[in-house]
């Protein structure tokens, strides 16, 4: 783990390097034009997706290493500047844009964190936690890709499911529960969902799923 150097200012005023790399990214997804209702108040989405991947990351690995916590706030960072629209819609290019996005979001974080005086080392981490390098075999890797699809089950699941074919649906399903460790799918069963949402989970067979 890193060691959290102080940085500016004195006493109470006093920012560590972590505090003003977790502040440099929540301001940038600040920035998203786009909202999302968090308690009771409406966020920059990818704000709101930032908090809420930390908060996973932290219950399912309460002694996160500071590279893990970094890669959770910066994992989608300004997702929103490369929309969805800007290429074909198929599956070519969902693929693409996908791929461009976890280079954009790397690079970026890799800017703010060497602003902050991170090492080459740290920075690397990062990255690598971002782009899923190693998957599955990186336990932090894991923790990760857990705590997105946790977000995306307690948060995005019933939105897609309303526009999604259902046979589609189910393999989305399926793909993210093969993803997840045993304590990830812990976590999932205790997720309340609507009727359609536990419908879908219950045709997914998820619990025949190794």
């Amino acid at each position: 783990m890193s060691v959290e150097k102080t940085i500016g200012g004195s006493g109470d005023e006093s920012e560590t390097r972590f505090d003003a790399a977790i502040r440099r990214f929540d301001e940038e997804n600040a920035r998203d034009p786009n909202s999302e209702i968090r308690n009771g108040v409406a966020e920059p989405r990818e704000l709101v997706h930032a908090k809420r991947l930390t908060e996973w990351v932290l219950r399912l690995c309460p002694g996160a290493s500071e590279e893990l916590r970094l890669a959770a706030r910066c994992q989608h960072l300004s997702r929103w500047t490369i929309p969805r629209s800007c290429y074909e819609m198929n599956r070519a290019g969902y693929l693409q844009w996908r791929t461009e996005l976890k280079a954009f979001h790397a690079r970026r974080s890799g800017e703010i964190l060497r602003e902050l005086g991170y090492s080459d080392e740290t920075i690397a981490r990062v990255q690598a936690l971002n782009l899923k390098r190693e998957f599955p075999k990186d336990p932090e890797g894991r923790v990760l890709e857990d705590a997105l699809c946790l977000v995306f089950l307690e948060i995005q699941f019933a939105d897609l499911a309303s526009k999604t074919d259902e046979a589609k649906m189910i393999g989305v399903l399926q793909k993210s529960w093969k993803k997840m460790t045993p304590a990830g799918r812990g976590e999932a069963l205790k997720l309340k969902y609507g009727e359609r949402e536990q419908a879908l989970l219950k045709k997914a067979q998820l619990n025949n799923i190794a």
